[in-house]
């Protein structure tokens, strides 16, 4: 059951169109990636979402029904700009917003305890914001976000300024929101994390949606029946065992005594015969598919080149 659903959504500012009939539709309790370069509509579509600006054409559905005001209670945003006051103290203003979300003062205590111990910021609590580090804030901006449990999560890149130790720690806290049932939008430019995180994605590029669907299946469609194979043996053995059943593409010497072979297999039935005539001829240490990643196909759908 989708959670959410954008029905061609439109958006313009005087000469410009920020979103071009934009459809997606984000299935309940999954991540899904927002993708797209800098300019692309992204950041249009997130304040649409939240309700900060109306789509000129189309509708949001939350559920069964279109997005109300009411609603944004039932939504978290961590927007890509911080947006913390920087003369009151860490404790005081993450209580301020807690309570903006609805949360009573014992409620929000609570939960904000918990979630400073988590991220070992509670010796912060008193001291004023602009003593924070730039990843310290964010921590407290993820922590207002996400502390009144709403049913939908937006991130936009909530990573941006982390070290890595600390942006896996947010990774993982993102997942074991996904796990309590939340849904999540998250956009970047990070392809790593994308793979990594996301369940389902939509690419957007030029105030249009030109790419969505589940990750392992967009990377697999795109692949071209490329194959890597690992060996230790003569390589003019090798090429001329397999012969005309596949297209050699480049070899590679290793210095720890493996070489490598790098081959297209047009027909998927000729890979496991291929397989067996490769072991016959080399010491075959590993076969693999060389599929496409995130960041490859992102880089063809906004050239055009898909």
């Amino acid at each position: 059951m989708n959670l959410l659903t954008v029905e061609h959504v439109s958006k313009h500012y005087a000469a410009h169109t920020a979103l071009d009939d934009v459809s997606l539709t984000i299935p309940r309790g999954s991540v899904y990636g927002l993708l797209g370069p800098n300019g692309a509509g992204k950041t249009t579509l997130i304040r649409i979402i939240n309700r900060i600006t109306a789509p000129d054409e189309g509708r949001v559905l939350l559920g069964e029904r279109e997005l109300k005001a009411e609603d944004v209670y039932r939504i978290g945003y961590l927007p890509e700009e911080r947006g913390l006051y920087k003369k009151m103290k860490v404790g005081e203003q993450a209580l301020f917003f807690a309570r903006l979300k609805g949360l009573s003062r014992r409620d929000a205590l609570k939960k904000l305890k918990c979630w400073f111990e988590k991220f070992g910021i509670e010796a912060w609590w008193d001291k004023k914001v602009e003593e924070l580090s730039k990843g310290m804030a964010q921590k407290v901006q993820f922590i207002v976000t996400v502390l009144h449990e709403p049913e939908l999560l937006i991130f936009d890149e909530p990573f941006s300024g982390f070290d890595p130790i600390n942006a896996n720690l947010l990774k993982e806290e993102i997942l074991a929101l996904r796990d309590k049932g939340a849904t999540i939008i998250f956009s970047t430019h990070n392809m790593s994390s994308v793979e990594e995180l996301c369940d389902h994605i939509t690419l957007i590029n030029r105030s249009k949606n030109i790419l969505s669907g589940n990750v392992e299946e967009i990377r697999r469609s795109y692949g071209a029946n490329i194959f890597e194979l690992s060996y230790r043996g003569e390589e003019q053995a090798l090429r001329q065992a397999l012969g005309s059943s596949c297209t050699i593409l480049e070899g590679t010497e290793s210095v720890l005594g493996y070489n490598t072979l790098k081959l297209c297999v047009e027909e998927d039935a000729a890979v496991r015969r291929m397989i067996a005539t490769a072991n016959e001829a080399v010491e075959l240490r590993s076969f693999r598919e060389l599929i496409p990643s995130m960041n490859d196909i992102f880089i063809r759908a906004v050239n055009g080149s898909l």
